[in-house]
């Protein structure tokens, strides 16, 4: 919503064309979220289950957590 590339109304032509030509599509908003948003934990965790559920075709595991950066 706070993307300075992309207007959120221009996200909204794109749903709204999809929705027209009754194609199925997945949307994640985040709220207050910049352009350079995909380093959150949340957001990482998600793309995560996306890719092992439709690539995979199984379901991810629903306690899988991302540890924190050790060095």
């Amino acid at each position: 919503m706070m993307d300075g590339n992309v207007h959120a109304s221009n996200t909204l032509l794109v749903v709204d064309a999809l929705i027209k030509e009754d194609k199925d599509f997945d949307m994640l908003v985040f709220p207050n979220a910049g352009h350079g948003f995909g380093n959150s934990r949340y957001f990482l965790k998600r793309r995560w289950d996306y890719f092992v559920q439709h690539l995979k075709e199984v379901s991810p595991p629903a306690e899988f957590k991302f540890q924190e950066n050790v060095r």
